[in-house]
């Protein structure tokens, strides 16, 4: 009789070269290939909650972007932090694990190199997930304004930004009021942010990211097979971006979820069964 409670599948951690940069990866299961780009602030371990789920089914991908997580993070001068130099780096991660093509699922910024990617390189990208994407222009909030005030807002930013500021930021804008915050997970974030070269690089790609015309540029571009997911709630990137993103992508389906900015981690069951069934051509 088959167990009905399967251990979950190793994860191992490895550093790969990309790009020049070395990136730190985790690695579970094993199938086909699924590549997991997280978003702006964060590492790998924001997947945490559906990375089991996935590798029973998938060999699972999943780095620290350069200048995140565990990641090395290198001086701007180094590397061109942004979502294109991001791709590209993917792109090499694919070639590094030997894998051929991989499916992707990205959130928030992650989802805006999984578009890159898909428009740059499709025969590396088999389907893809994009969660709340970075895509089109969006109002920021008074607290996101701050780090881009002329000759302040980088000092406040590098220097300024404790974990309190840190915490208050995804109990207000990342999750929805009165969810449950993973707040030994928000911490571990901080403690891979609070470094000066880690604030050097994340400063890099916030100026970076304001401008998403490349990336609209790309969207009907695309032919990758995409699920689009959103948080009914996100206060960062508004729902609204969710159906004129399906509706402009030549190949989508759209799904909705009753949460905010990060449908994965407030709702990480519904979220995998629907990227499972999705990346498995049931949906």
């Amino acid at each position: 009789m088959a167990d009905k409670n399967p251990d979950p599948p190793t994860r191992v951690l490895r550093d790969v070269n990309a790009r020049g940069v070395r990136m730190r990866v985790l690695e579970a299961g094993s199938g086909p290939a699924l590549l997991l780009v997280h978003g702006f602030l964060v590492s790998h371990r924001s997947f945490d909650d559906i990375i089991d789920t996935l590798a029973m089914r998938f060999h699972v991908i999943a780095p620290d972007l350069p200048g995140f997580g565990e990641s090395e993070k290198p001086s701007p001068t180094r590397y061109p932090y942004g979502i294109e130099a991001f791709a590209e780096s993917m792109a090499d991660l694919i070639a590094a694990f030997g894998v051929g093509r991989a499916s992707v699922v990205g959130h928030a910024m992650g989802a805006a190199v999984a578009l890159t990617l898909a428009a740059e390189h499709p025969e590396l990208v088999t389907r893809l997930v994009v969660e709340d994407a970075l895509c089109y222009p969006f109002p920021l909030s008074f607290r996101a304004r701050l780090p881009l005030m002329p000759v302040l807002g980088g000092a406040i930013f590098k220097q300024l930004y404790g974990r309190g500021t840190f915490r208050a930021y995804f109990r207000d804008e990342f999750f929805r009021s009165g969810a449950a915050l993973p707040t030994e997970r928000i911490d571990q974030h901080y403690d891979f942010f609070n470094g000066p070269s880690a604030r050097e690089s994340a400063y890099a790609v916030l100026r970076s990211i304001l401008d998403t015309r490349p990336i609209v540029a790309r969207i009907t571009r695309i032919t990758t097979p995409t699920l689009v997911v959103w948080g009914r709630d996100d206060r960062i990137f508004p729902a609204a971006s969710a159906l004129r993103l399906a509706r402009e992508l030549p190949s989508a389906k759209l799904a909705i979820l009753d949460a905010a900015h990060a449908p994965h981690e407030e709702r990480p069951r519904e979220f995998a069964e629907l990227a499972l069934q999705f990346l498995e051509g049931k949906r």
